[in-house]
Formats: C-alpha cells, structure tokens, sequence
C-alpha cells in the first residue's frame, strides 16, 4: 500500500515537473517576444521622429492651416 501510495506521488511529481517547465519555456519564448517588440518600436518611433524632422513642418499636427 505504502509503494502504490509512492509511486502515485512519484507520478504527480513528475508531471507537475514536466508543466513548471513548459510554463517555463512558455516564459522564456514570451520574453524573447516582448524585448522583440520593444526593439521594434523602438526603430520605428526613430523612424517616425526622423521622418517627422525631415518633413521641415513647424506646425503641430493639430494645428489649422493659415487659409482657415
């Protein structure tokens, strides 16, 4: 009884093992993501800023043109 009660426990540790280290990939891929992400926008708020400077406009983008 004591053994079948062991390797029940066994089993159970060995598949919440097999989880922590999927949810740990899981973890690891999204993280990979995100600082992807980040760099991303990061390149494309410069983009935008140089495209903006480029442009040579003064007038904020909410401001009405002179013929109104």
């Amino acid at each position: 009884m004591d053994t079948e009660r062991l390797d029940n426990l066994e089993i159970k540790i060995a598949h919440l093992e097999r989880g922590l280290q999927e949810l740990s990939d899981v973890i690891v891929r999204q993280q990979q993501d995100l600082e992807r992400m980040q760099l991303q926008h990061q390149q494309l708020m410069e983009q935008l800023r140089s495209l903006h400077d480029d442009a040579g406009d003064p007038r904020s983008p909410n401001e009405r043109p002179p013929h109104y």
